[in-house]
């Protein structure tokens, strides 16, 4: 018996070696501990210390718990508001995975799939034409489509819809101006589809209007309008009673300003009357991509969700098999242009969720978990959804441009602690 015990010795101190060196990938030991809790605290209080933003708050749930929620600065730095966990921020396009998951409880309903046409339900976009540069008379150069976009492009930002980099196509976006708030959705959808592509669809991956498609097709395919369908579907049964694109006028002295950092580290207040204009008025658009304000308990209610498989307490979005198809890669390796989301860390992309495929390369890269899912906003939001750990984070500031001060890596190195290689720093 001793005999095999020394034997097997060795086995068992190398498995013993493995568990401790990947206690953040096996869900086994809890991650927030008070030692971490205490480096979250001195992490975040270090950006307001700094100037680096104005204010901060986060909230973290591990096993269906919160084990941190702390904020530190101002949600209104010239009214001295202090930032707290019922501010209104503006999520922008932490709106994205909102609609998303809209439009998958239609998917569940059988109403399309995800391979077909985007055609076949928006005749809007049939028979696209794809740029492919200027004549000497400056005039377009455009070829058919190679294929039809499909819901699954929208989906994933492989649609090609026409961007801002190339001069030519700028022009007429800004012309179309398909985004302007006094449109509906439908008239959205009639300009955008006028516009060429900027490329194949699926040929890259580039952000763009894909997610507000998305809202317009939740529209045609559920025939209500789209604030309503989510409101019914998502907010209500969430119990998200603070995410809305109109702030209630009793509302808005809970609604954190804006700031703008300049290249030297100047903090300046956006105006007002620029920074509210689309969250204090009734708008004809309801975008899927941006729009939404929330506080970081309702949205700590729709990341729950999506970590317990598509249900919170008894309310049930979605189906567990909907979840994992939409937090599972969608590009393939052949799509090898991905604009700047490689800046991401290395992830592919879901169902309007970035996903992480592979541990970070290095300790300057964004830390996280295999299987992790997330997205961000631009005011420097963020939230993930760790299922190995069952953990959801969500953090909240309001500073544009967008994390130039590296706030989510410091984040995630404070939860997670700072990325180590197999050989060490």
């Amino acid at each position: 018996m001793k005999r095999t015990i020394l034997a097997i010795l060795p086995v068992l101190l190398v498995i013993s070696a493995f568990q401790l060196s990947t206690t953040h990938t096996t869900g086994t030991a809890p991650i927030i501990t008070p030692d971490v809790k205490s480096r979250i605290n001195a992490t975040l209080k270090r950006f307001i210390d700094s100037g680096k933003t104005v204010g901060v708050s986060a909230l973290i749930f591990e096993k269906g718990k919160e084990v941190y929620f702390n904020s530190f600065g101002y949600a209104d730095r010239e009214a001295k508001l202090p930032m707290d966990r019922n501010t209104l921020v503006r999520i922008f396009s932490m709106t994205k995975p909102v609609t998303g998951v809209a439009l998958m409880t239609l998917y569940e309903k059988g109403a399309f799939q995800l391979d077909e046409p985007l055609s076949k339900y928006c005749p809007e976009f049939t028979d696209m034409k794809v740029y492919q540069g200027v004549d000497a008379n400056g005039n377009l150069i455009l070829e058919p489509a190679k294929r039809p976009i499909t819901i699954r492009d929208l989906t994933r930002h492989t649609a090609g819809f026409a961007g801002t980099d190339i001069p030519a196509l700028a022009e007429l976006v800004k012309k179309a101006n398909y985004m302007a708030p006094t449109n509906t959705l439908s008239e959205m959808a009639k300009k955008l589809a006028s516009l060429p592509l900027q490329f194949h669809p699926g040929d890259q991956w580039a952000y763009g209007p894909s997610v507000d498609v998305q809202a317009y097709l939740v529209e045609k395919l559920s025939g209500k309008p789209f604030d309503q369908y989510v409101k019914e579907t998502i907010l209500d049964p969430l119990k998200m009673t603070n995410t809305r694109y109109v702030i209630p006028e009793n509302d808005r002295g809970r609604f954190a300003a804006l700031y703008n950092r300049s290249e030297d580290g100047v903090l300046t207040r956006v105006p007002d009357e620029q920074a509210n204009s689309f969250n204090t008025k009734d708008w004809a658009l309801k975008p899927g991509g941006f729009g939404l304000t929330s506080t970081l308990d309702d949205y700590m209610k729709f990341t729950q969700m999506l970590v317990n498989k598509g249900q919170l307490g008894k309310v049930r979005i979605l189906k567990s098999e909907t979840v994992k198809l939409m937090s599972t890669n969608q590009l393939s390796d052949t799509i090898t242009k991905r604009l700047w989301l490689p800046s991401k860390g290395r992830v592919g992309f879901g169902i309007d969720f970035a996903v992480r495929t592979q541990p970070p390369a290095n300790k300057e890269e964004n830390n996280g978990v295999v299987g992790e899912f997330f997205w961000d906003g631009a005011a420097s939001t963020v939230f993930w959804v760790d299922p190995v750990n069952d953990l959801t984070a969500v953090l909240f500031t309001q500073l544009v441009p967008f994390d130039k001060v590296k706030l989510h890596k410091s984040f995630r190195d404070a939860v997670y602690g700072e990325f180590e290689s197999a050989g060490g720093k």
